[in-house]
């Protein structure tokens, strides 16, 4: 029997998925996937996962304010809402850096100080980061390890394979989402990348194998097969190495 699969980033509590979310959880376990990580971008959607956790036994939970937020007073919620759900969490996340959209240099330093706090917790808990870059790869990773973090995915990495290699030389793991099979600077990067530090990710319901269409868990298999194709390796070796990798990230709370 194949081991199974797991989406280890998505946003699966979205309103998106109202309408059919037991059908989207249907295909995602006829695809081989037993669990999914369900992350947070803004406060209210803590309760809202939260309850839609207790319907769905493949929910696993992470909390964390998405960086694009820069209210220390909604971080100061998250982090009591963390503190409070420790023993429901798998990790702390979406949480991280953006520099495409946050460009006024006061508001960098504010969001640099809000995952700051996110790291410290994160060691604190002993819980992983689940951690947003976009156009900020070299930043985020510099910070985090200029903070001692140890527990790290790297979600959408759209940084280059020079810029990635302090963190995997730190032990953190970069996840591969569907849309690889449109991105060139996906696959240069996963082509670099040792296996040991790869990881399967969707980011349901965006940075799906077509642009236009919504992404969801069941298509962690594209990922597989783009990753397989890549390192010229059979599907079920990448399979046993992506859920090894998530193991040693996550722990054994990542099957339920």
């Amino acid at each position: 029997m194949p081991v199974p699969l797991i989406d280890t980033h998505t946003h699966l509590g979205d309103p998106v998925f109202d309408a059919d979310r037991e059908a989207v959880l249907r295909r995602a376990a006829a695809a081989g996937v037993c669990s999914v990580v369900v992350v947070t971008e803004s406060h209210d959607e803590i309760a809202r996962n939260l309850a839609l956790s207790e319907r769905h036994p493949e929910f696993r939970l992470a909390f964390g304010q998405y960086p694009t937020r820069l209210d220390r007073t909604e971080a100061r919620q998250f982090v009591e809402s963390i503190r409070a759900h420790r023993e429901r969490l798998v990790a702390i996340g979406e949480v991280g850096l953006d520099r495409w959209k946050v460009q006024e240099e006061d508001q960098r330093t504010t969001q640099r100080e809000l995952f700051s706090q996110f790291i410290d917790l994160g060691l604190e808990l002993d819980l992983p980061l689940n951690v947003h870059s976009r156009s900020a790869g070299s930043h985020a990773i510099e910070l985090l390890l200029q903070r001692g973090a140890r527990r790290v995915q790297m979600h959408a990495f759209d940084g280059k394979h020079s810029k990635a290699k302090a963190a995997v030389e730190a032990g953190y793991f970069f996840s591969v989402s569907p849309s690889i099979v449109r991105s060139n600077q996906q696959r240069k990067l996963v082509n670099l990348l040792p296996m040991g530090c790869l990881l399967l990710e969707t980011d349901s319901p965006v940075l799906g194998p077509l642009r236009e269409e919504r992404n969801e868990p069941a298509n962690v298999a594209v990922s597989l097969g783009v990753i397989a194709e890549l390192k010229g390796v059979c599907v079920e070796e990448v399979r046993e190495r992506v859920f090894d990798n998530t193991v040693r990230l996550y722990g054994e709370a990542i099957l339920g």
